[in-house]
């Protein structure tokens, strides 16, 4: 008697064009994003080297816009290390395939977001139990 089960259904490889797109992509990001950086720190040093308050007013300022600045800095911080884990599943070969289900990542999605983990359904499954 044979075992009825299910054959797993091989996805082929993505075009290698798109990959190399791809790649120039997040590396454009990835430059972008240090650049955006290197001048949020350097606004963060003008803003912490002039620290003269004259008052109240003037501190609360401050401090508003050096928490900005670290929340930016933060963000940008995440997106970097998204970009380079892409850029490291493309040399994996496990670029644009969701690290859930294992289904290919619409090439439309990859376009918008170029360091997508996941398709669309576990995107918005997870984010529907992130609620």
């Amino acid at each position: 008697m044979a075992a009825a089960g299910k054959k797993k259904k091989k996805i082929p490889p993505i075009d290698q064009d798109f990959l190399d797109k791809m790649e120039a992509a997040l590396l454009v990001l990835k430059s972008e994003i240090v650049d955006n950086l290197i001048a949020s720190n350097e606004d963060f040093k003008e803003l912490m080297d002039g620290t003269e308050p004259k008052d109240l007013a003037d501190i609360a300022s401050d401090d508003i816009d050096r928490k900005i600045l670290e929340a930016i800095g933060t963000q940008e911080l995440k997106r970097l290390k998204l970009i380079e884990a892409a850029i490291t599943r493309i040399k994996q070969g496990k670029y644009g395939h969701c690290i859930k289900c294992s289904k290919r990542i619409p090439p439309e999605r990859l376009n918008a977001i170029p360091y997508a983990l996941m398709c669309i359904e576990c995107k918005s499954e997870e984010e529907r139990r992130n609620r």
